[in-house]
């Protein structure tokens, strides 16, 4: 009996994940029916992968580009619709089976929501969702049935780690990290980082944003605040292990102190299939690890002194409420300042450091005092850059 295909919903479809995830599908095209294409501001891709997936329906963020969007559009049999009331939306649509969230930032948030509470099955790829508001998202979840897959690498493989293991106790996740291009840097070459150094990634093809944030180590501090709430640990249990090769993805250790690990090539196309197809493995053109050529795998602890926001990141966990919140907010706004060349690659942990510090905490907020938060930080940060 043919199977039907699964309709998904693709949420930042001109990213990284979202460009990857339509080679997925069309490689799958018996599996897999890209239903709906997302973007915010790149009209142009847009426009051809509408050209060449035919969705139903397309939805361009940026209002502004919605009439050459319209007209590009006009000869096929597409929905196109704009704005961010119809990015939250969309993804209510009936005949949706699985949310993509891939797109970058806070943004994502409302959007998944909406997919929750219509019970639709949330591929994860967007970190600030868990980050900014992960006890929400994981009560909702609960509430709704509603299954959530990880599409990181890292989540991906603690996913697969715990296939079959439901009611063996975890005592540790090891999250491993590359180490990003700077690893090896003294602290002084780090004050002459520049924005081309930064986006120069040693192993994974990734936006700009999640470059930045590898390079900083932040990108390992949303993960690790993810991990708490996809797998039900404690931070504390949550040890961040740096591993340059990029082959083991992520590692957990049982209360028998035995380790399970998955391994694989550094293709994002990976946990993205797997995150389409679960429970199942589809057949992937991807070269497997050859051990016998590989010389070597390494491991070593992340220096915290030299890549501070890890430390943010476990402190801002650790105190809860609304502050993996001010965090999120801050770091974007350092991440924009760096790639505008207004602020050094140190200045970003400072700015992050001092957001912190000055943002109004809140213990037990609620989705409006999350948002308020983003502001609040936001303003915050610009207020001191442009003093």
């Amino acid at each position: 009996m043919e199977k039907k295909r699964r309709r998904i919903a693709i949420l930042g479809s001109t990213g990284s994940i979202g460009t990857q995830a339509l080679d997925v599908i069309s490689r799958h095209a018996d599996r897999f029916e890209a239903y709906v294409l997302v973007a915010n501001n790149s009209v142009e891709l847009l426009i051809k992968q509408a050209r060449e997936m035919v969705p139903e329906i397309v939805v361009i963020g940026n209002k502004d580009k919605y009439s050459q969007l319209k007209e590009a559009l006009i000869d096929l049999p597409i929905k196109v619709w704009c704005g961010s009331e119809a990015i939250e939306e969309v993804v209510k649509d009936e005949n949706i089976d699985l949310v993509l969230t891939a797109m970058v930032g806070i943004s994502g948030l409302n959007p998944t929501l909406n997919a929750i509470n219509a019970g639709k099955a949330i591929a994860l790829a967007n970190k600030e969702t868990l980050v900014v508001a992960g006890e929400l998202i994981a009560t909702l979840a609960l509430k709704h049935r509603v299954a959530i897959l990880p599409v990181d690498s890292e989540h991906s493989a603690i996913f697969q780690c715990l296939n079959g293991e439901v009611n063996n106790k975890i005592d540790k996740i090891l999250l491993t990290a590359s180490g990003g291009p700077f690893r090896k840097f003294t602290a002084e070459q780090l004050t002459k980082v520049t924005k081309n150094q930064a986006l120069n990634h040693p192993n994974w093809n990734m936006g700009m944003k999640v470059t930045i944030d590898s390079s900083t180590l932040m990108n390992k501090g949303f993960e690790m605040i993810e991990a708490k709430w996809l797998f039900d640990v404690k931070p504390s249990q949550i040890e961040v292990l740096v591993h340059p090769q990029s082959i083991i993805h992520s590692m957990v250790q049982f209360e028998d102190n035995t380790i399970m690990a998955q391994l694989g090539q550094p293709d994002m196309r990976a946990p993205i299939q797997y995150a389409f197809s679960y429970p199942e493995r589809l057949k992937l053109e991807m070269k497997p690890v050859d051990f016998i050529k590989l010389s070597q795998l390494t491991f070593e602890a992340p220096d915290r002194d030299r890549f501070p926001n890890l430390t943010y990141a476990y402190d801002a966990i650790e105190r809860g409420g609304n502050m993996p919140c001010i965090l999120n907010a801050a770091n974007e706004v350092a991440v924009s300042l760096f790639l505008e060349e207004r602020v050094g690659f140190y200045e970003m942990s400072k700015l992050i450091e001092k957001a912190m510090y000055k943002a109004s905490f809140v213990k037990h907020p609620s989705l409006s005092d999350y948002l308020d938060s983003d502001i609040e930080t936001r303003e915050i940060l610009y207020s001191i850059v442009n003093k």
